[in-house]
């Protein structure tokens, strides 16, 4: 059994690795710090399962997630990121994600995830649960979901107060890509300026 694990940063990746070789002693574990390296990991080796951050430097975890659902069908993939459920969950596992857990997590719900997805199941949280039943009765989507991935990102980030200029640093994209974003996203929710941005976030609880 190959289990990948995808994440910016060194010390989580192995304290993922340390919890998960307790439970599944025979599985032997990859990482990778970024995209790139996960996609070439995927697309080079065979993979039982992989973990996957979300916010990471560049591309996203939710572009790996869209490469691997194109290039690898039938691989699972579970999200473990520290944004909460209800900022991403919805979104990922619209994406094709297998799983979501929140790196808030006790160490025995990842491995009963990992068990779940590893036996061809998917895991979700009651409280997630809750949020996809709300979302299946609701008539009308809220427009943020007409946001693609890196225009929600960029919306989370306004809303957090970041000017463009720092956005672009964490995405490794210019301050003027991100302002390009920013007028899709005002144009998309029918808003006029980064105040009503930030109150249609708090509002629907996504940050």
């Amino acid at each position: 059994m190959k289990i990948l694990i995808v994440d910016d940063h060194p010390i989580f990746r192995d304290g993922l690795r340390r919890i998960l070789s307790e439970e599944f002693r025979a599985a032997i574990f990859g990482d990778a710090g970024n995209a790139t390296e996960a996609l070439e990991r995927v697309w080079k080796e065979k993979w039982d399962l992989v973990l996957l951050d979300i916010t990471m430097h560049g591309r996203t975890g939710l572009d790996v997630l869209k490469e691997i659902r194109r290039s690898a069908s039938n691989l699972p993939v579970l999200i473990v990121s520290a944004h909460p459920e209800d900022q991403y969950a919805v979104r990922v596992l619209r994406a094709g994600a297998a799983g979501y857990l929140t790196k808030e997590s006790a160490s025995h719900e990842l491995c009963t995830a990992v068990k779940k997805l590893l036996a061809g199941g998917k895991y979700i949280s009651a409280s997630l649960a809750e949020q996809l039943a709300a979302v299946i009765q609701s008539p009308h989507g809220d427009l943020h979901e007409t946001l693609s991935n890196r225009e929600y990102q960029v919306m989370l980030l306004i809303a957090a107060g970041k000017v463009p200029k720092e956005i672009g640093s964490e995405l490794s994209l210019s301050a003027k890509t991100i302002s390009t974003y920013r007028s899709r996203i005002l144009e998309k929710l029918k808003l006029r300026n980064n105040a009503e941005i930030m109150r249609y976030v708090v509002e629907r609880e996504l940050a």
